[in-house]
């Protein structure tokens, strides 16, 4: 993969999609340890909102031209994968 960010996009969309992709493993952990299955899903639900804004800040990506077409669809098929399966999880929650 070959990405083009400006150097003024560390700080804002490289930023925002690092800190969004670490919310997705956080809320899943945090949500697992002692916590009610009602509780898990809504750390899931977090979870799945956290992917959305990455998959955003993708299409933001894209359209500023900073990542080719290719490499979005490879990102944004993986991001759509990892909500399936989150979401199916979360539903075989009680």
């Amino acid at each position: 993969m070959s990405f083009n960010f400006p150097k003024d996009e560390i700080f804002n969309l490289t930023s925002q999609i690092r800190r969004a992709s670490d919310s997705i493993a956080l809320n899943i952990s945090e949500g697992s340890i002692l916590q009610s299955n009602t509780e898990f899903k809504k750390f899931l639900g977090y979870s799945i909102r956290s992917l959305a804004e990455v998959v955003t800040c993708l299409y933001k990506a894209k359209d500023r031209n900073y990542i080719d077409e290719s490499d979005f669809k490879e990102l944004y098929q993986e991001a759509y994968k990892l909500m399936n399966s989150i979401i199916a999880f979360r539903n075989k929650l009680n």
